[in-house]
């Protein structure tokens, strides 16, 4: 079992996962029709070569140096497990560098050449970012594989991380109509991932993989601890314990058995950290740094005359007193100890739009969003 620390992503488009499974590789995302839509490479370093998805676009190692101005400190986004994030410029239709503020932003990820796990997350990102399409996954644009140098281009989410406009000190509370839009698309971009034609399980949800449009709509990103999920009469797939502290599920993290049910358990968790506006793990005011939020909350979860008493008092009490009800009772039920009494992501889904009714929101909350 690997070892987990407490420490968070600087920045979504980087990985900061804190466990790392050695011998579980990408499978393939979907089954035979896809295998089509592959193409292979040789990368130049004298490797074998790989498929790769035969939509993304093939970078070269200069082109990106080019666009983000050689990597120069000014462009840096944030960084990660996986590597530096930088911000570049590229021309829409010959994907050629362009000046700063004209083309299209992307952000480049570029892989740490001391990242033990980092070619392994980078071919598990071209994986299953490049076949998998769905308006709530980050979109990956391309890839370079050039000697030792792995970088990714995605499409840039303006708003930065749910994790930052959740817990980063000066930043303007989200309003209650807009977290549960948040909630939502994680639950539609979970429910797709989890549906027969993917059957992918994704493995390190937490706010700082949520990536946010500058309308706040919400993105799954860093895919690079994805896995196929379990086929055939297999109830689960066996893997190293890999994740983020605080977000993984409990019989995960003490078996290694990896299901569907795992993903739903860490929605649990975002979804009370939209509530609450408190971190899964070290956040003082939930009762210690020793404390989790699980172990905070669920004694209000489970009594719904107190559950009001974890919302995020930045909120100002504008929400709805029933909408916050169900929503804190499905939070409790995703984080049931026995898997297969936590619904499944269509069901989290099913309920939360419910919760977006009229009658959930509270006027001036739905003048400020409206989910599309």
């Amino acid at each position: 079992m690997g070892n987990c620390s407490g420490k968070s992503a600087k920045l979504a488009h980087a990985s900061s996962s804190q466990f790392f499974d050695s011998k579980s590789g990408p499978g393939n995302v979907k089954k035979e029709p896809l295998h089509s839509q592959k193409q292979s490479f040789h990368d130049g370093s004298g490797k074998n070569g790989f498929s790769v998805p035969s939509n993304l676009k093939s970078f070269t190692f200069n082109v990106l140096k080019n666009a983000t101005r050689n990597f120069r400190a000014d462009s840096l986004l944030g960084e990660g497990g996986f590597g530096y994030v930088f911000k570049g410029w590229i021309d829409e239709n010959s994907f050629a560098p362009c000046k700063p503020g004209s083309g299209m932003v992307v952000a480049v990820k570029k892989l740490k050449p001391e990242s033990f796990q980092g070619h392994r997350e980078w071919l598990a990102e071209v994986n299953y970012l490049g076949l998998l399409h769905h308006k709530n996954l980050v979109r990956l644009i391309g890839y370079c594989s050039e000697f030792d140098n792995r970088l990714l281009v995605y499409e840039v989410m303006t708003k930065g991380s749910l994790e930052n406009h959740l817990f980063k000190k000066g930043v303007q509370p989200i309003p209650w109509a807009t977290r549960m839009c948040i909630a939502v698309d994680v639950a539609r971009g979970l429910s797709f991932l989890h549906g027969l034609e993917a059957n992918v399980i994704y493995r390190d949800l937490k706010a700082s993989n949520i990536l946010l449009d500058s309308d706040f709509n919400a993105k799954l990103s860093d895919f690079g601890l994805a896995r196929d999920g379990p086929s055939g009469d297999r109830t689960h797939v066996s893997t190293r314990v890999v994740g983020t502290t605080g977000y993984a599920a409990p019989e995960y993290v003490a078996s290694g058995h990896l299901t569907p049910k795992n993903d739903v358990y860490s929605f649990g968790i975002v979804l009370l950290e939209l509530l609450s506006g408190k971190r899964a793990i070290g956040d003082e005011n939930t009762g210690g740094a020793d404390e989790t939020l699980v172990e905070w909350a669920k004694p209000f979860l489970s009594d719904s005359r107190r559950v009001l008493r974890i919302m995020d008092t930045r909120l100002g009490g504008q929400y709805s007193k029933k909408g916050a009800q169900t929503a804190a009772s499905l939070a409790l039920r995703c984080l049931d100890v026995d898997p297969r009494l936590r619904p499944t992501m269509d069901d989290v889904l099913s309920t939360l739009e419910l919760v977006q009714a009229p009658k959930y929101i509270t006027k001036s909350s739905q003048q400020i969003k409206q989910c599309r």
